[in-house]
């Protein structure tokens, strides 16, 4: 074998090996030719087994001159490495990188990043026609919109609440109004010009959050905030009962908003009916129809780690039912009512605030040990002497879209079971839809995946709530709260009965479902009689559409489509207020 040595000013020698055994001129006119290297004088060199599958190979030239391990030189270098380690440690300790799916430049991008307020515009129906049972009713979607970039971590499920209200004239004009909830924690940021407020969830990065948290308990001491009006940004969901309209998030209690007449969104207050430090509610409260009830429930970080409550037809709160039986603090995001019972699901997802209190990240945390287990209280119960606790592997069930009893003393539950918990907190999570069965009677329980869809976000005819109901619409999930479709299952068979999706590059959010009111004489008879209702977004042409879908198609066809005076951002939980309920906010606002 021959080798071409070829050195550079670089200080490395390249040699190129040649596997025929003779050297002719055409094979050196052929070596590659390098402008900046010089070609020394061949050299043969004896065949070798290290040298087979070599055709160029790097070697770099050995110095001559070592350096004592006690000179200037190396002292020098040593010292250099030292000061760049504990200056690294320290950096790591006090202020360490944040996770991308926390960084705010990451997290608030494309149509995830804030837009600002517009008032009542008037939006055009560019597809289709508006029907008539829409008139004189109204569409709110609650999502996250900060209004100011945070110091450090961010959630997106933390920010500034901003809801997106379509309100349908009684004359068939959309009118469209963005604003944000005006809570005590917006008020304060804005005060101030910056994101003060620590985001939990997002959780602590190194000394400096931890840091900037005491200085924040400093300002409470001091009186200069008052854990009395609540830390919560109102962003996930809005919710009708009592006689008032709701913006919830689980971490504060609701806020009090209207709807004008001419479609503008206002900021009451926030409903103080719970006088306590930090105090909170669920952003998923269940309202009966038939009664005219709600339940809801909180969570919390010291015991009791859970408790029950209910309000009558006019907003009146009944006493708080402790549940004491749940001995560690865990999310719990979502519940279900039957007539007879509630049900909650208690996950693998808890709260670790040694974990947060030492930098480590978020408050939230996912262990994998625990077994779940859904828990069944008798709606009425004034203690929690009656609950039932049954254990359910494999069942993490983030949001439940229903429940009901039947014949044979046992409840099937319904709901979409998060199988990739772990990144819960990252936007893309894998998920089933599952049925669970619990006898009461025997305790024999039983899971059937429905659908391995990644499917979240589902809506029933809210007539059915607590009872036995045939059809869930579904967004077909992307990233948390980015859907690509929506999809309606049949929960008798499991079978998809209507699908659409919204083309390449359109994403929209939860669908909902809204019962057709008497069209034309004839009032709505089958469970399906209604239309689905969502926010497009076309990220390739930035523009956002609200789509009216009929609920009944196998393709969920296209009733209308009204164009969005700009892009509506993806956001979570909405809600449909019809014709009493809008008159019902507006003669009962103050």
């Amino acid at each position: 074998m021959y080798c071409y040595s070829i050195s550079s000013p670089a200080g490395a020698t390249i040699a190129y090996h040649e596997k025929t055994s003779i050297y002719t001129k055409e094979t050196r006119e052929g070596m590659p030719k390098i402008p900046s290297f010089g070609i020394l004088p061949l050299i043969k060199t004896q065949q070798a087994s290290h040298l087979r599958k070599l055709r160029m190979t790097i070697v770099k030239k050995q110095s001559t001159k070592t350096s004592s391990p006690l000179s200037p030189s190396f002292l020098s270098a040593l010292a250099s490495k030292a000061s760049h380690f504990i200056h690294s440690s320290i950096s790591n300790v006090i202020s360490p990188p944040i996770q991308p799916w926390v960084d705010p430049d990451q997290v608030l991008t494309g149509n995830f990043a804030p837009v600002e307020e517009m008032g009542p515009t008037e939006c055009p129906v560019v597809e289709g026609q508006l029907p008539p049972s829409l008139n004189g009713t109204a569409y709110l979607r609650n999502g996250s919109n900060p209004q100011l970039r945070p110091r450090r971590a961010l959630q997106y499920f933390e920010a500034d609440g901003m809801i997106h209200s379509l309100h349908f004239s009684s004359d068939g004009r959309a009118i469209y109004s963005s604003r944000y909830v005006e809570t005590y924690k917006y008020k304060i940021e804005r005060k101030n010009g910056a994101a003060t407020i620590p985001n939990f969830m997002a959780g602590f990065y190194g000394l400096i959050d931890v840091a900037r948290f005491f200085g924040l308990l400093g300002q409470i001491l001091r009186g200069r905030l008052s854990v009395m009006e609540g830390f919560g940004g109102a962003n996930t969901s809005v919710a009708f009962f009592g006689k008032k309209l709701m913006a919830l998030c689980e971490s504060d209690l609701p806020y009090i908003i209207t709807l004008t007449e001419d479609g503008d969104i206002k900021t009451l207050k926030r409903w103080d009916f719970d006088r306590r430090v930090m105090a909170n509610m669920t952003a998923h409260p269940k309202f009966d129809e038939d009664t005219k009830e709600a339940f809801a429930f909180r969570y919390n970080m010291f015991c009791p780690f859970l408790t029950f409550f209910r309000f009558d037809e006019n907003g009146v709160k009944h006493e708080d039912v402790n549940i004491t039986s749940l001995k560690q603090p865990c999310l719990i995001h979502d519940f279900a009512i039957t007539k007879r019972f509630v049900v909650f699901d208690e996950t693998q997802l808890v709260f670790s605030v040694a974990k947060m209190m030492l930098g480590r990240g978020s408050i939230v945390d996912h262990n994998p040990k625990k077994i779940p287990r859904i828990g069944v209280l008798p709606r009425y119960a004034t203690n929690d002497s009656d609950l039932k606790w049954f254990y359910v592997p494999g069942f993490n069930g983030f949001h439940l879209v229903n429940a009901w009893e039947n014949e044979e003393d046992e409840i099937e539950i319904l709901g979409t079971n998060v199988l990739s918990l772990g990144n819960i907190l990252v936007k893309r999570v894998t998920t089933s839809l599952d049925k669970v069965t619990i006898n009461m009677q025997t305790g024999e329980i039983s899971r059937k995946v429905l659908s391995p869809r990644n499917l979240e976000f589902g809506a029933i005819n809210s007539s059915y709530a607590g009872k036995r109901n045939r059809y869930a619409y579904f967004a077909v999930m992307e990233e948390v709260p980015k859907t690509s479709g929506v999809v309606k299952i049949d929960l008798e068979t499991g079978r998809e009965v209507g699908i659409r999706f919204y083309g390449v590059g359109s994403f929209g959010g939860e669908p909902l479902f809204v019962r057709k009111d008497a069209e034309n004489g004839a009032s709505p008879v089958d469970e399906d009689d209604g239309y689905v209702i969502s926010y497009v977004h076309n990220e390739n042409t930035e523009e956002s559409r609200f789509l009216v879908m009929d609920a009944k198609s196998p393709e969920l066809e296209i009733v209308a489509a009204i164009k969005m005076p700009r892009r509506v951002p993806y956001g979570f939980h909405g809600l449909f207020l019809s014709k009493e309920e809008l008159s019902n906010i507006r003669v009962h606002t103050p």
